[in-house]
């Protein structure tokens, strides 16, 4: 090997990448990756959602959310820092939402809200107890809220073990014994009316009950009454991403097409709605309870 010609041949190769760099350096200054003044990684903050002040504008709001969920046109309203700093210190949420635990059933992003927009409480299998229930009528006690929304979802796991349990005969390990307990009624309802998919009925059956008791609810049952206040049972399906109402939609919510109701019957609450599968009869000035489409019948 010419070892006399080594040192050469690095300085020529020390002296390539030198000015490989500096052309490089020197295209990036030349050419910015990002227009002048934008900033990576910031997206445009979405505008604001309008003040939801009614329980017909908050079930509006769910309505329109969810739709967005469903077909991909999410908005992501209310995220970003502007929004941050108006609610830092104070908040008005339009609902209040009771959910499942269920990692999939995360309502900010179903129904396509953000910061300050909602009370989110979640219990495995939407179950109630003083601390949850206090939780709830916050809302609606301190800051007006006009909405709470009971969210039950398919194939809950939470559900799916108390209902087994209890046919069978056998508790459940640790506090999930609690939840069982909890649930009870919604399986005894489920028993006692029978028919297929038992588990998906008794989903359904605590929905319903635990609207009920919230629309029933010392504290809650007179805004309910005056008509400030909605308490709605609702399902969510994980196949569709589709939110559907059970009962309690507001008078004057948004509906779509073919999912009207008939009356409801004189002593109903305002807020409160008696589920029917048949549509108003034509020239009914009879509100439609469902915007969000109409659970299929038990």
């Amino acid at each position: 090997m010419d070892s006399a010609g080594l040192p050469r041949r690095t300085a020529l190769l020390a002296g390539g990448l030198a000015a490989f760099a500096a052309g490089t350096l020197a295209a990036c200054t030349a050419k910015p990756l990002l227009p002048a003044g934008s900033t990576r990684g910031r997206p445009e903050p979405a505008a604001p959602n309008p003040a939801a002040t009614t329980p017909a504008a908050a079930y509006a709001r769910l309505v329109e959310g969810n739709a967005r969920w469903v077909d991909g046109s999410l908005r992501h309203p209310d995220r970003d820092p502007t929004r941050r700093q108006l609610v830092a210190q104070s908040q008005t949420p339009f609902a209040v939402v009771l959910s499942c635990i269920d990692s999939r059933v995360p309502p900010e992003l179903l129904f396509d809200t953000g910061l300050g927009d909602m009370y989110v409480l979640r219990t495995g299998g939407q179950t109630l107890g003083p601390v949850v229930t206090g939780s709830v009528e916050y809302g609606p006690m301190t800051s007006a809220t006009p909405l709470v929304l009971v969210l039950g979802h398919q194939r809950c796991g939470a559900i799916d073990a108390a209902y087994k349990a209890a046919r069978d005969g056998k508790a459940l390990p640790g506090n999930l014994e609690a939840l069982a307990k909890a649930l009870r009624p919604a399986y005894e309802q489920t028993v006692k009316e029978g028919g297929p998919d038992p588990v998906d009925r008794m989903i359904r059956a605590q929905v319903r009950l635990t609207a009920d008791e919230l629309r029933g609810n010392a504290d809650l049952a007179p805004l309910v009454r005056k008509g400030t206040l909605a308490v709605v049972g609702a399902y969510y399906s994980l196949d569709t991403g589709r939110v559907e109402v059970l009962t309690g939609a507001p008078p004057g919510g948004t509906a779509s097409p073919g999912t009207g109701t008939t009356p409801e019957p004189s002593g109903t609450p305002a807020g409160t709605a008696t589920p029917s599968r048949t549509p108003a009869p034509s020239g009914s000035t009879a509100p439609t309870a469902t915007g969000l489409p109409t659970a299929p019948p038990s």
